[in-house]
């Protein structure tokens, strides 16, 4: 996300990310490269590779990018989304971690409406997403790519120990660039027969919605 903000400008809003991720991501490093592949008035897009550091290809992705335009008011639906004032502290979706590392878990804050049944199924999780690197703050749209991945995690249908649930990608569409720290999913599984599932979340900030989330999902039970 970063990068292809970055390729594009500031004038044009981020507004659709779809990552494609074709190996697992080395924790020894990455080199993010953005290029793009169509810019007019109106439109940007982007093609974005991953590489590893003996720069094999692990993941692509596109984005589209609009242009910002002040209308004024405009006709909108009301939609309440979840209440962040009254949301309290918890524990991150998922507690396995397949390596001893630190890994995203340890450095995101989470909260979740009071109430909240941490078991299986839809939930809704409320994630601030640290600083991402010294000397510089991330994005507002760029924040919300952490929660918008989690949604598989947030949402299982059965623990880990009985079936694992990878996705295979994940598409980000914003329609309004979060305005607050504190950032919402509310994220659902369904999970098939097949081997295949998907997760499925609508995003929010303090405000109201923002955009939503989609994971394509592999599911594999235990080894």
């Amino acid at each position: 996300m970063r990068a292809a903000e970055t390729e594009v400008g500031p004038e044009k809003m981020l507004t659709r990310m779809t990552v494609d991720l074709l190996r697992p991501l080395p924790l020894a490093g990455l080199r993010v490269a953005a290029e793009t592949t169509r810019h007019t008035k109106t439109l940007a897009t982007t093609r974005v590779m991953v590489h590893d550091l003996d720069d094999t290809l692990c993941a692509t992705a596109a984005t589209m990018h609009l242009v910002r335009r002040d209308l004024g008011a405009v006709p909108n639906v009301d939609i309440t989304g979840p209440s962040y004032d009254t949301a309290v502290d918890g524990p991150f979706p998922i507690g396995e971690i397949r390596h001893e590392k630190p890994g995203f878990a340890h450095f995101s804050d989470v909260k979740y409406p009071a109430g909240t049944q941490h078991g299986p199924g839809p939930k809704t999780v409320w994630m601030r997403t640290p600083q991402l690197l010294a000397g510089e703050v991330q994005s507002p749209i760029q924040s919300i790519c952490a929660l918008a991945d989690c949604g598989n995690g947030i949402s299982w249908n059965a623990p880990t120990s009985e079936m694992g649930f990878m996705n295979t990608d994940l598409t980000v569409n914003i329609h309004r660039e979060p305005a607050s720290d504190w950032l919402a999913s509310e994220s659902l599984s369904h999970w098939q027969a097949s081997g295949v599932g998907m997760s499925q979340s609508v995003l929010f900030d303090t405000e109201g919605p923002v955009g939503t989330a989609l994971q394509t999902l592999i599911l594999f039970p235990p080894s």
